[in-house]
């Protein structure tokens, strides 16, 4: 069994509280849970307005498929106009770590 995690750094647009942040990271995370069966999560930033951290995790029987999950899931982020990746951290763990 594999496990792969990816925490991606938002930047998000014209964003002036917490709760027009909300209308932008929760049909994100949304979409990311259904779009490609991940788990996934507002994981930091969560008292800013304009930034947010998304991290989100995937199991499978092989590191391919948690790297070509993990690759789907960042352009599917990167190609969101409402917002601007700044920054992804990618792990993977295997049977032996």
């Amino acid at each position: 069994m594999w496990t792969g995690t990816l925490e991606c750094d938002l930047l998000l647009g014209d964003v002036h509280s917490l709760k027009a942040k909300r209308a932008v990271v929760r049909p994100l995370v949304s979409a990311l849970r259904h779009r490609f069966d991940v788990a996934a999560a507002e994981t930091g930033h969560l008292d800013r307005h304009r930034r947010a951290e998304v991290g989100v995790a995937v199991v499978a029987a092989d590191p391919a498929r948690c790297t070509e999950v993990l690759d789907q899931v960042e352009r599917f982020v990167a190609a969101r106009p409402e917002l601007d990746l700044l920054a992804t951290r990618r792990r993977l763990r295997g049977p032996d770590d």
